[in-house]
């Protein structure tokens, strides 16, 4: 599989930093926000530390946090 060229993992880096402040900002731990949304905790810190979220879960993130989901993807 060819590796990722370094702007998308900067691209996912900053997406996962964007999720973690909105959630920091509105004051949800992990596991109230992994409740909120039906995601996993676990996959949800991978998705903060810049792992690839499948649409579904950007999705309900977007939701939980209350912002559009274009918001959410452009930073």
């Amino acid at each position: 599989m060819p590796r990722e060229q370094p702007a998308i993992e900067r691209q996912r880096q900053a997406l996962g930093t964007r999720i973690r402040d909105l959630r920091d900002h509105a004051l949800l731990t992990q596991e109230d926000f992994a409740e909120m949304t039906g995601i996993n905790r676990r996959t949800l810190q991978r998705i903060e530390r810049g792992g690839d979220p499948r649409y579904s879960q950007l999705v309900r993130i977007a939701e939980a946090l209350g912002v559009p989901l274009a918001n959410l993807v452009e930073g």
